[in-house]
């Protein structure tokens, strides 16, 4: 690191004597010459790290787990003066990384690639900067923080069929996004409701969440069915402060987010949602979807696989029915390039998927009048059946969850039962 500080050499220098001129050895300040060693910071959106040392090329840090209960794995940082350098990571907190390395951005986070497996050895890692590099930003997946939800709305401004407001405002005064997109005259056939970041560590949803609102906006026979008959209700950050703080969000004290939806609620966000939601939806509201993202690796093939897609059941068998004929659907009209298999889909009682009481957000949705199911997908931060996720591939997912729903909402018939959500 830079210190600022002044050292002291003798040189020769020219003073005055006694009134005549001659040369002295003095002790002459002149500036101490910077070290080398990097800056590493998470000064910015998102930003979370706790550097221990740095010895020569090693640097020794581990993620922030501020409130968190337990292990968790998000971290996100950036390094400056290190142009031309190679530098080897050691997380000293678990192995933090998932199945393609870090994510990297060479341009202040704006796009991002993975570093891939290969430059990585357990919970270490090993980057080359760029001769010209000012900075590079390092983080467990590809983060979404606000700057991007601004990015890509600025691309429907003005669009009449989107709607930005705020639901309230979090503990920390930010305002927490609400859209409606849509159909938005108060008359629509069917109203959804989707919700976001409940745990602010799971950043891949958000990127999924775009591929979908695209659809519902889109010049094309889907956007202008959906317009016709669907109002889409979207809250893209619950856990507003943690995304912007990078928090883990996960298993905050005394719980967090996703956890908040029973007895009276401790957080801003979701005691505002469970007021405003059943004024809103009006006994239309037909499905409910919460978007997460799974543990950082393993899994396999089986249900509930981190490296798969998959939704989760609640206790109700007719809930868990209409899952799987949802599920059916986006089976079919799947065209982007992670794979979906309702096969990988988590039942109520398997795994970590069983939680008694209705505190998660998907088992308070179930219960909202009209509904027709209420559940949540889990989607990779990394690798999803063999395939890159990436901010493209999970649009594209987006995408296909859209056309999902509209064929769902088509249909002449469509069972009216909750699938609780546990997660």
């Amino acid at each position: 690191m830079i210190h600022d500080r002044c050292l002291f050499f003798v040189r020769l220098a020219w003073l005055p004597l006694a009134g005549a001129a001659g040369w002295l050895l003095a002790m002459v300040p002149v500036p101490a010459v910077a070290d080398s060693s990097p800056q590493i910071d998470a000064d910015f959106p998102g930003g979370n790290i706790v550097v221990q040392r740095i010895e020569d090329t090693e640097v020794y840090l581990h993620q922030d787990l501020r409130d968190t209960t337990g292990f968790w794995f998000y971290w996100y940082f950036r390094v400056r003066e290190a142009a031309g350098q190679t530098l080897n990571f050691h997380f000293t907190q678990g192995n933090v990384l998932g199945v393609r390395g870090p994510a990297v951005s060479t341009d202040g986070g704006k796009t991002w690639s993975w570093l891939g497996a290969a430059a990585m050895d357990g919970a270490s890692f090993a980057y080359t900067f760029p001769a010209d590099a000012e900075e590079v930003r390092f983080c467990l997946a590809m983060p979404y923080v606000e700057r991007d939800l601004k990015t890509f709305l600025a691309r429907y401004a003005d669009h009449p069929y989107l709607r930005i407001g705020a639901l309230t405002q979090s503990r920390k005064g930010r305002d927490v996004e609400q859209l409606h997109v849509g159909r938005l005259d108060g008359t629509p056939d069917h109203r959804v409701l989707v919700a976001c970041r409940h745990h602010a560590c799971e950043s891949m949803a958000s990127w999924s969440l775009e591929g979908m609102l695209e659809v519902v906006l889109s010049d094309t026979p889907d956007g202008e069915w959906f317009r016709q008959h669907v109002e889409f209700l979207v809250f893209p950050f619950m856990d507003k402060d943690g995304v912007e703080d990078g928090d883990q969000g996960k298993n905050r004290a005394p719980y967090d987010h996703n956890r908040d939806y029973l007895g009276e609620s401790i957080y801003p966000e979701v005691a505002a949602l469970r007021r405003y939601v059943p004024e809103w939806s009006r006994g239309k509201l037909r499905l409910a979807l919460d978007m997460h993202c799974p543990y950082i690796r393993g899994g396999g093939d089986r249900r509930g696989s981190n490296e798969r897609v998959f939704f989760v059941g609640g206790p109700s068998e007719e809930g868990w029915e209409a899952l799987t004929a949802f599920s059916q659907i986006l089976e079919e009209v799947r065209t982007g390039p992670l794979p979906y298999e309702r096969r990988h889909n988590l039942p109520y009682g398997e795994s970590w998927n069983t939680l008694k009481e209705p505190r998660s957000f998907g088992r308070w949705a179930a219960e909202l009048p009209g509904i027709q199911f209420a559940t949540t997908i889990e989607i990779p931060y990394a690798n999803a059946g063999g395939e890159p996720v990436t901010p493209e591939s999970v649009r594209a997912l987006g995408r296909d969850l859209a056309r999902a729903i509209r064929q769902y909402l088509m249909q002449p018939s469509t069972p009216q039962a909750p699938s609780q959500r546990d997660s």
